[in-house]
């Protein structure tokens, strides 16, 4: 099951990143086509109590690499959230590839079946078991930010289409 969720996770997620970037990259290149400061595009929201764009990459990236550091036993690197540019944010998916590039599919035998634990400011979550964990809890929360992305610069006029979101 190890090499199962192995498979279902670390290649998913670097194989999604790669393409995050690659959003991100043409959202970059429109700004500077149309003299319009980045600044804007990484500060803008799909409305008003939602975050920023810069926020939807930051938490994409940590969810992926703090939940598949837990499932390996790996420390994962710790990033500021300070990001300003696409640059930035680009950097800061890169760095995220190289941590999941060191996860092997020995580094998840037995996160399938070990409970998972942790807590986000007051907030502590349970999960039975590392599968329940990828599938209930950072599977659906790295989709959801990166949609969010896309649309944010979507919203913006930049000129995306699924084909930008789904590579195959």
């Amino acid at each position: 099951m190890s090499d199962n969720l192995y498979s279902f996770s670390v290649p998913l997620f670097i194989h999604h990143f790669e393409i995050l970037s690659k959003i991100l990259k043409k959202g970059e290149r429109y700004a500077n086509k149309k003299q319009i400061d980045a600044e804007v595009f990484v500060n803008a929201r799909l409305i008003a109590d939602m975050f920023p764009l810069a926020r939807q990459i930051q938490i994409a990236t940590d969810m992926v690499r703090l939940g598949m550091g837990r499932m390996a036993g790996k420390k994962a690197p710790a990033f500021k959230d300070n990001e300003k540019t696409f640059d930035q944010l680009d950097k800061r998916i890169q760095k995220t590839i190289l941590f999941l590039k060191k996860i092997t599919p020995k580094d998840l035998e037995g996160a399938e079946l070990s409970p998972i634990e942790f807590s986000i400011r007051t907030n502590n979550f349970h999960f039975k078991n590392g599968e329940q964990y990828l599938k209930d809890w950072i599977i659906p929360h790295f989709f959801f930010h990166m949609t969010t992305t896309y649309n944010i610069l979507r919203i913006n006029g930049v000129n995306l289409g699924k084909r930008d979101f789904v590579k195959f």
